[in-house]
């Protein structure tokens, strides 16, 4: 399991961070824990199948 900051999920998922901080807590991606300064991490697997389920459904 690979952590990734919320910079890099916004990234990976080609969104802005506030739209992975909303998905976050409508638990539509699950945070694993909280760096030193409270940002929140992600696995990059589940990341991943997000980014997959949402491209199945007509994107993000």
């Amino acid at each position: 399991m690979s952590l990734m900051s919320t910079e890099q999920v916004a990234d990976f998922l080609g969104v802005k961070v506030e739209r992975v901080k909303r998905l976050a807590r409508e638990s539509l991606l699950i945070a694993k824990s909280k760096d030193e300064n409270g940002e929140l991490q992600f696995d990059g697997d589940e990341v991943a199948k997000y980014k997959e389920l949402a491209a199945r459904f007509g994107g993000l």
